[in-house]
This record gives structure tokens, C-alpha cells and sequence, in this order.
């Protein structure tokens, strides 16, 4: 399958030269996918008019009166005021109907005709026209400095009989160009045009690529460009840096006014609100998610957010006209578990700990006691056991004494039985302590 689009001097495929596709429109600029090419048509009369391409994506309409057999993407030679100008079919059949429609343009005699298809000698005048237009793009810049005229030239177009171009240009102010189109018209030999086109008009003719990494929707398949507001960007909750939001046209992204009507029902059920108050302060709002249906709050300066559903804040809202304040932004009311208990706790368990440490150190200290001989009288009388008597001394050992037999200072106030008992109790205790410390006892148990 060959390409439509037409045939170059050298016999090659014009166009995108991509040999084939082209019958659905798929290499024009702006083009308009023909849904109805491969249906069947009723028996009435074929819809007479074409819709024609030219240079940079620009469209208009042409009668076929002659009826000639077109193919989109065909190359025609049409009617223009003072001659007489080459372009492409780009649509033809029912959807050029709603096309005019669409656009407002009304089937009347104002619209001009189809001559015939271009040759291949219409097609290599074409070409030599078309070299002409880079450097009278240049020339024309130099001049237009030379006149210090506040005005950027953005494209030329030479018609396809080689008697008359078209300037597009953009400017902010009016801009006299009568002298200029004076030196135009002796410089280049031709009638001269001057079209003022908007800043997204010049983008969609240069054509480029945009942030999204796409080809750019007006050079493409946009072609109504509407107002777009920084209310658009607000209403989506998108910063307001005009080099992310504008385009290279330098105005506000088309693509803002895409998504601003479902934005725009999703904010129906989101209150309108700054700040609000409850038993902590006021809480100002910060961020708004839109299709979550969740605002984050915070409260003066803090930098810690809190998520709060729309329902729960439409609640706060309601309790602050009432003028009553909610205890935190989540629940109104809060059941504070008594704290004490634990730190009571805590204390209880230390204290049991110094009972315990006290209780073995007075067991220590008891034991302790038992082992000397000391306070045996009070302990059995704590105990409730009954005291032994004291043994009252013999008279003979009263005689004795009297008599002048002076006992030693170590031994005062004990009989000599005393005396026996202790040492052998010491002799006792040193031969256990022997045995108990003798390397064979291990061997003979």
C-alpha cells in the first residue's frame, strides 16, 4: 500500500514519507481520524465539499463542483483571492458536515473551489516556492531590527503561484508596519500579507515538545484554545510557579482546563473553611486532598499535621456554631484512665522490696544474737519461753572466797567449772573446723 499523500519531483512519497497510513490522516498535522471512510454511504448524494491542509496545520473548505475523485491526503490545487494555491484533502464525506458545523461555517458561495489535482510540474514549482521561505524569514528579521519595530516574525508562507506571501507575526501592542511592507514588497518582488496571530497560534505552528514529554496538544490536535485562569490551578491544589505551569508559548498550560471539571465536583462535598476551634486552640487548615476527602490541620506553630476526614470536620463546624468546642479534633470528649494507679503501683512494689531488705536484716541480726549468749533472757521472752534460774553458788566456794583466795581478773565472776567448759567448747570447735577442712573427707564420703 503506497502513500496518498501525493509524489515528490523525484518520484518519491511526500508527505511523512512513511508509505502508507496516510489514508486515515495518520501523517497530518491536526489531523481528524475518518471514521466513516470504510462504511457504506446511502444512495443520496455525496457531500460536495473538502476540507484542504495547508502549510503548519491550517484548514479550509472547498467545493468539489467538479466532482473529481479525491483521495485524503491527496494533493489539489485550489481557489485563493489572486490566485491560486496547492494543499492537501484532509477530510471529505458526512464528517466535513459536522466539521463546518462545528466551526460555524456556513455552505454558501462565499466558499471557494477545487480546480483540479496537482501535477507533478505544480508539485516542483511548489518545491522551488518553499525554498524561498527560510531565507526571506531571515531577511525579513534583519529589516524588521533595522526598523526597531516591537514585533517577533514567526513564519512565512509563499502561495504555491509565486505571487503573494503571508507574515504571521505576534506582537503585545498594535505595531505600525506600513513602511515595512513597503521594503517587503521591493525586496522579495511579490504582494505582501501581514497576519498577527496570538502566542498559542505561534506554538501551534513551530510545533515541540512539552514537559509531559509529548508532542504539544495545539500542534497536534487542539485547535479552540481557551481562556485558562490561575483560579484552575488553585482549584487543584497546584503551586503557583509560573515556569511549571506555563507552556512555550509562555501562557498558562492548556492541559489545566482537562481535569478542572471533575475537580470541580469533587469539591462539592468539602467544606470551605480556614481554621477551626477546639478545647487545644484553633487549628488552621494546611492541605486539602481532594478526591481522599481528608484535610490536614495543625495547631500554631507546630510542624506536626493532623488528618481529619470532611465529615468530621463538618462536624467541628457545626459544634462551633453552637459554640461549643470538641476536646481534640477526633473525638469530642475524652476518657482520660486515671494515672495515679500506675505510679501507685510502682511505688508499692519499691516498698515491698525494703520491707523484704529489711526483714533480712533483722533476721540476721537475731541470729547473730543467739550465737554470742546475748540477750537470751529478752529473746525467750519474746519467744514466750520460760526462763531458767540461776543456780545459786555453794557455800563452801563463798568460804573460799572469803577466805582470801583471790581469783584472776580474766576469771572474775566464773567458778573454775566455767573455765573447763570454755576451753574444752574451743578445743571442740577446732577439731570440727580440722575435719571439715581435711582434703579426705571428700575421698571417705
Amino acid at each position: 500500500m503506497s502513500c496518498s499523500c501525493g509524489t515528490s519531483v523525484e518520484g518519491k512519497t511526500a508527505g511523512c514519507n512513511n508509505n502508507g497510513g496516510c489514508s486515515t490522516g495518520g501523517c497530518n498535522k491536526l489531523n481528524t481520524f475518518d471514521w466513516l471512510s470504510n462504511m457504506h454511504e446511502p444512495a443520496q448524494e455525496k457531500f460536495n465539499i473538502v476540507e484542504v491542509r495547508f502549510k503548519n496545520g491550517r484548514k479550509e473548505f472547498f467545493k468539489n463542483e467538479n466532482h473529481l475523485e479525491l483521495v485524503t491526503g491527496e494533493a489539489v490545487i485550489v481557489d485563493v483571492p489572486g490566485g491560486h494555491h496547492l494543499g492537501h484533502v484532509s477530510l471529505q464525506g458526512e464528517l466535513v458536515r459536522l466539521q463546518m458545523k462545528k466551526k460555524g461555517v456556513e455552505n454558501n458561495d462565499d466558499i471557494k473551489q477545487i480546480y483540479r489535482k496537482a501535477t507533478l510540474k505544480d508539485l516542483e514549482k511548489f518545491d522551488q516556492v518553499r525554498k524561498r521561505e527560510i531565507p526571506a524569514l531571515y531577511r525579513t528579521r534583519n529589516i524588521i531590527l533595522e526598523q526597531k519595530l516591537n514585533m517577533k516574525l514567526t513564519d512565512i508562507e509563499f502561495q504555491a503561484d509565486n505571487t503573494k506571501a503571508t507574515f504571521y507575526y505576534s506582537a503585545d501592542d498594535r505595531v505600525d508596519f506600513r513602511e515595512l511592507i513597503k521594503v517587503l514588497a521591493s525586496e522579495f518582488k511579490i504582494r505582501v500579507e501581514m497576519r498577527q496571530i496570538s502566542l498559542r497560534q505561534e506554538a501551534s505552528r513551530l510545533g515541540g515538545i512539552g514537559s509531559c514529554g509529548r508532542e504539544l496538544c495545539c500542534s497536534t490536535w487542539l485547535t479552540d484554545f481557551k481562556s485558562v485562569s490561575t483560579s484552575a490551578a488553585r482549584y487543584q491544589n497546584l503551586s503557583l510557579n509560573p515556569s511549571k505551569l506555563s507552556g512555550q508559548c509562555g501562557r498558562l498550560k492548556c492541559c489545566l482546563n482537562y481535569e478542572l471539571d471533575t475537580y470541580m465536583e469533587a469539591l462539592e462535598d468539602i467544606p470551605e473553611v480556614t481554621k477551626i476551634k477546639t478545647s487545644n486552640g484553633e487549628a488552621r487548615l494546611q492541605k486539602t486532598d481532594i478526591f481522599r476527602k481528608i484535610m490536614w490541620f495543625n495547631y500554631g506553630d507546630e510542624n506536626t499535621w493532623h488528618p481529619i476526614p470532611t465529615d468530621r470536620v463538618k462536624e467541628i463546624i457545626e459544634l462551633n456554631k453552637k459554640g461549643e468546642t470538641p476536646d481534640t479534633l477526633t473525638e469530642d470528649k475524652l476518657e482520660l484512665a486515671p494515672a495515679e494507679t500506675s505510679i501507685n503501683s510502682d511505688l508499692e512494689r519499691m516498698d515491698e522490696r525494703f520491707k523484704k531488705k529489711d526483714a533480712r536484716k533483722k533476721g540476721n541480726k537475731r541470729r547473730k544474737g543467739k550465737g554470742s549468749g546475748q540477750g537470751q533472757g529478752t529473746q525467750q521472752k519474746q519467744q514466750g519461753q520460760p526462763q531458767q534460774r540461776k543456780r545459786k553458788p555453794n557455800p563452801q566456794q563463798k568460804q573460799g572466797q572469803a577466805k582470801g583466795a583471790q581469783p584472776k581478773a580474766e576469771n572474775k565472776g566464773q567458778g573454775p567449772n566455767q573455765g573447763q567448759a570454755k576451753s574444752q567448747n574451743k578445743r571442740r570447735k577446732s577439731r570440727n573446723f580440722k575435719k571439715k577442712n581435711n582434703p579426705n573427707n571428700d575421698k571417705s564420703a
